[in-house]
């Protein structure tokens, strides 16, 4: 269980989780998400122990303990793990049936609804914000405001992504499948991050963290299908990219286990504030 804290938000009582506050409009391809929130829990992927082992080196503090504000949190893969270690940690969604998953799986996190545009949060009340795939959903102007105003002095702001690994050729030549069917740059590999995208005046330090996981060939289609380009394409164009999809990998992978190879792309801020780090 969560411990309670008086400037944290609580878990919902119900199992819908009661906005606390009005998100702004999201882009309607972000919502899309809602209709496939069990879909994206089961089949999406994790992250490495790694990734949070340099979020604390970066953040130059541990998770144990930090009041910690997950945002774009959707079914909570990474809001669960920051728990796990240790950070007292309350989920931002603005999504309904995201949060509704977020919250039957996982009753004991906090989840709010709300977005980085406005968070539904106290001024200086979190020791780290973080955005699991999910900062290119926000305005950066606002949201870059919202995360510093929330943020403690010295607080660190973390944004990562799972990005496909295109350096494996049956990936490589995936990615290359998709592109062609959505014929619009539209990928369901993540895109790397690029410094534009990141929020203007403050200091990131990059990280890009190797690894893979093996899994089912039914959960690989269904982390595929989960991506948005897919969720508001349609059902039937879907079913039959899929199933030619299935065709080509069953036989790449006869014994029906797929190693998907990722790369997390970690950047982080600490805000102003900062106590000098030691010299070594």
């Amino acid at each position: 269980m969560v411990p309670a804290d008086s400037h944290l938000p609580r878990p919902a009582s119900s199992p819908a989780p009661a906005p606390t506050s009005s998100p702004t409009p999201a882009p309607p391809r972000a919502l899309s998400f809602d209709r496939a929130a069990a879909q994206y829990a089961a089949a999406r992927p994790g992250y490495p122990p790694a990734l949070f082992d340099a979020v604390e080196e970066l953040a130059h503090r541990p998770l144990r303990g930090a009041r910690t504000i997950d945002v774009g949190a959707g079914t909570g893969i990474s809001t669960r793990l920051l728990h796990e270690r240790g950070a007292l940690v309350t989920a931002v969604e603005p999504g309904a049936g995201m949060a509704e998953e977020l919250h039957r799986s996982h009753p004991a996190l906090p989840v709010v609804r709300g977005d980085g545009n406005r968070l539904p949060l106290a001024t200086a009340s979190a020791d780290l914000i973080t955005y699991a795939q999910s900062w290119h959903w926000t305005d950066r102007t606002l949201a870059t405001a919202e995360a510093l105003r929330v943020l403690r002095p010295g607080g660190a702001l973390a944004l990562w992504w799972n990005v496909s690994d295109h350096s494996v050729p049956w990936i490589d030549e995936q990615d290359a499948r998709l592109r062609r069917f959505f014929g619009a740059g539209d990928s369901a590999h993540g895109s790397a991050v690029r410094s534009r995208d990141l929020p203007s005046g403050l200091d990131f330090t990059h990280r890009r963290l190797p690894w893979t996981r093996r899994v089912p060939l039914d959960t690989h289609l269904a982390n595929l299908g989960s991506h948005s380009a897919f969720l508001v394409l349609g059902a039937e164009p879907t079913r039959r990219f899929l199933a030619e999809e299935r065709a080509r990998l069953a036989e790449l992978f006869p014994d029906g286990t797929v190693e998907e190879s990722y790369a997390v792309d970690l950047s982080v801020a600490v805000g102003p504030g900062a106590p000098p780090l030691p010299t070594p």
